[in-house]
């Protein structure tokens, strides 16, 4: 009985000696690998943050090298209006004046002027003025369009001359002929351009005398 209850003791011993030293090994073992998780995950995050970033900015600078996407999407339409009426418009210039730019110099009856603003500085405010020309020597008011570099230092906007009653614009023989686009409160220069009696294709019903 002795040597049983004593045989017990060792064994118990070296069981909890066994344990012991078991733990010691795996403790480690487990942390070791916990930490290994964790700087693989945050690295992970980094590499996640970094690639988030990196979109965001390139998304920042796409619109900036030419129209914003619902300017885009307004040329996409009017092209496509213009490929199924199997007529081809004049391509895009881009005329600049300052942070001012239209999109062409000369445009037919129907077709939307397209204006884009970027670059105003803070201090920049006035209103761009589309004049039409009422004869050889005046200009008459036809739209303007205000702009504070310290509110919108960029936007972008879109006229479509048009007939109208209201402001005494009967027939396209008043809409034919030289533009100007003028920019009160600055001193950039006027940018030109010409409406032709040409009509953008199904668009003729449109342009019948108002008045």
């Amino acid at each position: 009985m002795i040597k049983i209850s004593m045989m017990r003791k060792v064994f118990s011993y070296f069981k909890k000696k066994n344990i012991m030293s078991n733990s010691k090994i795996i403790i480690p073992i487990v942390i070791g690998v916990i930490i290994t998780i964790i700087g693989i995950a945050a690295f992970s995050f980094q590499e996640f943050d970094k690639m988030e970033v990196e979109d965001a900015l390139d998304k920042e600078i796409r619109p900036n090298e030419g129209a914003t996407p619902e300017i885009q999407e307004k040329l996409d339409a009017i092209e496509k209006i213009n490929l199924e009426n199997e007529y081809s418009p004049k391509p895009r210039e881009w005329i600049t004046s300052g942070p001012f730019q239209i999109d062409r110099s000369e445009y037919v009856l129907g077709e939307k002027i397209f204006l884009r603003i970027g670059g105003l500085s803070y201090e920049e405010k006035g209103q761009v003025a589309f004049l039409r020309q009422s004869n050889s020597t005046h200009y008459s008011v036809y739209a303007t369009i205000p702009f504070d570099g310290a509110d919108k230092p960029a936007f972008n906007y879109y006229i479509e001359p048009d007939l109208s009653k209201t402001k005494n614009i009967c027939t396209v023989d008043e809409l034919i002929g030289e533009w100007r686009v003028v920019f009160r409160g600055t001193d950039y220069p006027n940018l030109e351009f010409i409406i032709t009696e040409d009509i953008l294709p199904g668009e003729e019903e449109h342009y019948e005398p108002v008045c």
